[in-house]
């Protein structure tokens, strides 16, 4: 079991992303984020989820090369969504 708020495993980002693998279901993600912010319940299950349970407060280390921090993981999530770049992992 991992430590809550830690970032899923390369296996279990496999899982998680396995049902929005197909673009569209990702792009849908981030539509609900843009419409409706980082505290709607559905967007905040999905992060909690990819964070075994919490998500992460203060900032965020990415493995994007020239970008590696973020204020917050809300934002880092904005981030993949603007760029579409849906599967990077933090």
């Amino acid at each position: 079991a991992q430590q809550p708020g830690t970032p899923l495993s390369d296996q279990e980002y496999r899982q998680f992303f396995r049902s929005l693998r197909a673009t569209h279901h990702a792009s849908t993600a981030c539509h609900l984020r843009a419409l409706y912010g980082c505290q709607n319940p559905l967007v905040r299950r999905l992060d909690e989820y990819e964070n075994h349970g919490v998500i992460p407060e203060g900032p965020i280390c990415s493995e994007l090369p020239g970008t590696p921090f973020f204020p917050d993981f809300c934002t880092f999530s904005f981030y993949r969504c603007t760029r579409k770049r849906y599967f990077i992992k933090v």
